[in-house]
C-alpha cells in the first residue's frame, strides 16, 4: 500500500511567501524522485539537487551537509519517502527551495502516482493552472494565477533586469545556450602569450561569480583584444553567447565542473543596476584551522597584517622568467599567525605600510606545508583590502582593544629539523652551542633551526657581491665591455650585483658564521646589490656604514647541511629567513613566562 504524501504541498511551497515562517516550519510528507550531486563546496560540504514529489506534482530543491550527514549516508535514494523541512528564498529573481531538514521513513519500490512537473522550462514560477491543476484545489493557486491570501505571486526571471533570461552559474551546462548570466568579475588575468610548434597567441581568463557559484571564463587571440578592455575587476557584467565547455582543471581551481569559451557572439555589458547586484561570498577558515585543510587545498581567510616583509623575486627553472613575491604575516583572534606569499603584481602593488594594519579578506588561497603551515596567492586568487564586512570591523575592533598586546602562535612543522624548513619557530629556538651539540647538518640530510643572535662582523676579505646576470641570477663574467652569461647564451651591457654574504653571529651560548644571500643583504644593509657595490668606493664612509650594520639581533631561521671544501668537510649555516625582533613582543613574552608555574618557582 503506498504511502499517503501530504497532497498539495508541492505547489503551496513552490509559491508562498517567504515571510510566512508559520507554513515553512512544518515538516512534509514527500517522495523522493531523483537525486543528482552538483559541485561540492570548497569548505568540504556536499550539495546536490532532489527532485521531490506530492503525488501530484514534483519540484526541485537543493540540500547541503557535511559527508557524514549526507542523503546517502542517511539511506535516502530514488523512491524514499522522507519526512522534509524546506525554505525559501530568492536567487536573481528566482525561487529558490532549501532542504533545511530531511528526515527518511521508509523505501517505496515505484513512483507513487503520475506528478506533473511545477518548474516548467521559460518560467521558473510554478505552472499550475489548466491541465496541471490538482486534485485538492482548496491548496492550490488559481489557474489565473492570483495568489491567494498569504500567498505572494513568484516573480518574473525578466525582473529588473528587461527581457533577459537571467540564468544562475549552478545551472550553466553544455546542453543549452539560450541563457544569460548577471555575473561579478572577481578576477581578471593579464594578457598571456604562447608560441609553440602550431603557432602563437594570446588569452586571458576571468572568474565571474554570481550567489549560486562561480565559473572561469577564457577568450584567445582577436576575441581577447576585443573583450581585455570590457572586463575590470569588482564590477558586474550580463555575459551571454558563450560557449560551455567541461573545465580543465589543470588550468583553474575554480569549484566548477564546467567553463565559459568566449568567441566572436559572445556579448558582454556592464550592468548598471545598482540593487540586487551579486557579492563575493566568503567562507573563512580561522587561523588556528589550517592544519586540518590538506596541503594545495584552498579557502578563505580574514587576517589583520602584522608585518610586511620586503619585495623579493624567484627564478623560474623551467622558464627562467622573474616573479616578484612579497610575504605578509597575518593574525586573527584565534591567536595564530601565519605567512602569506603575493606574487607578481599584487606584491609589486601592495602599498599599505606596516604600521596601518590593515584587515584582509583573501578568498581561494592555496595552503602549503611549508614550514608547517603557510598560505599563497594563485591566478585565481581574490584579495580585498578592508572590505565592508562585520568580521572586518570584528577584527579590527579586538586587535585594537587586545589583540596588539597579543602573543601569537605561528604555524610551524612539529620537529623543525627536517622537512622543507620555514619561518622563525620560537617554540624551537635553539642557541648556538645546543645547534653545535646536537650535530645538526652532520647527516646526510639538511636540517632547520630557529635561533637568534647579534650580528658581531660581516666578512669583507671576499667578495660580498656578485655580477649576476638579470634573468636567471647565474653569475656573469665580463668579456670585451660586455657581461657573458653562459646559462642563458648571451651578453649584458650591465649585470645586477646580488650580495653573497658571511655573517659572524653570537649569542649568550657561542659564535657561529652564517651565510646568506641577496634577500638577506637587503634586509640587512637596507639598500640593493648595485647600491652596495657604489657605496663601496667611498672609503671611510662604507667602513661606517657596515660598521652601524653591526651589533644587531635578529631573528633566524636557518638550515644546517655538510659540504665539502678543499678536500675537508665542514657544516654550513643558511639563512633561510631573518626578521627583525619586535621589542614590545619579545616583553610581552617575559610577562607571560613569570606568570607561569616555572617563573613563579612552583616547579622548582
Amino acid at each position: 500500500m503506498a504511502p499517503q504524501l501530504d497532497t498539495g504541498s508541492a505547489p503551496r511551497l513552490c509559491s508562498t511567501s517567504p515571510d510566512d515562517t508559520e507554513f515553512y516550519d512544518q515538516h512534509y510528507l514527500l517522495q523522493v524522485l531523483g537525486i543528482k550531486q552538483v559541485n561540492q563546496a570548497k569548505s568540504g560540504m556536499l550539495r546536490c539537487r532532489i527532485i521531490l514529489s506530492d503525488g501530484q506534482h514534483y519540484f526541485q530543491a537543493m540540500h547541503t551537509s557535511t559527508p557524514e550527514e549526507s542523503v546517502a549516508k542517511r539511506g535516502i535514494e530514488k523512491w524514499s519517502i522522507v519526512r522534509a523541512k524546506l525554505s525559501c528564498s530568492f536567487v536573481q529573481e528566482k525561487r529558490l527551495l532549501v532542504i533545511s531538514d530531511v528526515e527518511f521513513v521508509e523505501q517505496h519500490s515505484e513512483k507513487i502516482g503520475d506528478p506533473l512537473n511545477l518548474n516548467k522550462s521559460g518560467d521558473d514560477s510554478p505552472a499550475v493552472g489548466g491541465d496541471n491543476k490538482p486534485a485538492s484545489s482548496s491548496n492550490a493557486p488559481q489557474a489565473s494565477g492570483q495568489a491567494k491570501p498569504g500567498q505572494q505571486k513568484q516573480p518574473q526571471r525578466t525582473g529588473s533586469s528587461g527581457n533577459r533570461n537571467i540564468h544562475p552559474i549552478e545551472g550553466l551546462s553544455p546542453y543549452g545556450n539560450t541563457w544569460t548570466i548577471k555575473a561579478r568579475c572577481t578576477q581578471k588575468t593579464e594578457m598571456k602569450t604562447w608560441a609553440n610548434a602550431r603557432g602563437d597567441g594570446k588569452l586571458f581568463s576571468v572568474t565571474l561569480m554570481d550567489e549560486t557559484g562561480e565559473i572561469r571564463g577564457t577568450a584567445f587571440n582577436t576575441v581577447a583584444e576585443a573583450l581585455y578592455q570590457k572586463f575590470e575587476e569588482d564590477k558586474v557584467y550580463y555575459v551571454s553567447k558563450a560557449r560551455v565547455n567541461i573545465a580543465k582543471k589543470m588550468f583553474s581551481n575554480v569549484a566548477n565542473d564546467y567553463e565559459l569559451s568566449f568567441d566572436q557572439k559572445t556579448e558582454v555589458e556592464e550592468c548598471k543596476e545598482t540593487t540586487n547586484l551579486p557579492m563575493i561570498k566568503y567562507n573563512f577558515t580561522s587561523l588556528d584551522k589550517l592544519n586540518d585543510i590538506t596541503k594545495d587545498a584552498t579557502c578563505d581567510v580574514l587576517g589583520l597584517v602584522k608585518e610586511v616583509g620586503p619585495i623579493g623575486e624567484i627564478t623560474s627553472k623551467a622558464t627562467q622568467r622573474t616573479t616578484k613575491k612579497r610575504e605578509l604575516t597575518l593574525v586573527d583572534e584565534s591567536g595564530f599567525s601565519v605567512r602569506l606569499t603575493l606574487w607578481g603584481k599584487h606584491a609589486e602593488q601592495y602599498d599599505h605600510a606596516e604600521a596601518d594594519r590593515p584587515v584582509i579578506a583573501f578568498k581561494g588561497v592555496r595552503v602549503g606545508d611549508f614550514g608547517g603551515r603557510s598560505l599563497s596567492m594563485v591566478a585565481s586568487s581574490i584579495m580585498m583590502v578592508n572590505p565592508d564586512l562585520p568580521q572586518v570591523y570584528q577584527l579590527r575592533g579586538w586587535f585594537d582593544g587586545v589583540g596588539k598586546d597579543a602573543t601569537f602562535n605561528a604555524h610551524s612543522r612539529v620537529g623543525g629539523s627536517t622537512g622543507m624548513g620555514g619561518g622563525f619557530n620560537r617554540m624551537e629556538m635553539k642557541s648556538i652551542s645546543e645547534v653545535k651539540e646536537a650535530e645538526m647538518g652532520q647527516s646526510d640530510k639538511v636540517e632547520f633551526f630557529s635561533s637568534r643572535a647579534t650580528i658581531m662582523h660581516i666578512k669583507t676579505n671576499s667578495p660580498m657581491t656578485y655580477p649576476a646576470c638579470p634573468t636567471c641570477q647565474k653569475k656573469v663574467v665580463e668579456d670585451s665591455g660586455q657581461w657573458k652569461c653562459e646559462k642563458c647564451d648571451k651578453s649584458i651591457e650591465t649585470p645586477e650585483y646580488r650580495y653573497i654574504l658571511s655573517i659572524a653571529v653570537a649569542d649568550w651560548s657561542g659564535q657561529a658564521w652564517y651565510n646568506g644571500f641577496n634577500d638577506v643583504g637587503q634586509y640587512v644593509f637596507g639598500i640593493t646589490g648595485n647600491e652596495f657595490v657604489e657605496k663601496q668606493a667611498e672609503g671611510d664612509a662604507f667602513n661606517a656604514f657596515l660598521q652601524k650594520a653591526c651589533g644587531r639581533a635578529y631573528n633566524f631561521a636557518c638550515r644546517a647541511k655538510q659540504d665539502s671544501y678543499n678536500d675537508s668537510v665542514r657544516v654550513r649555516y643558511g639563512i633561510s629567513r631573518i626578521e627583525k625582533l619586535d621589542l614590545k613582543e619579545e616583553c610581552n613574552i617575559l610577562l607571560d613566562l613569570l606568570n607561569t608555574p616555572w617563573g613563579k618557582g612552583q616547579d622548582r
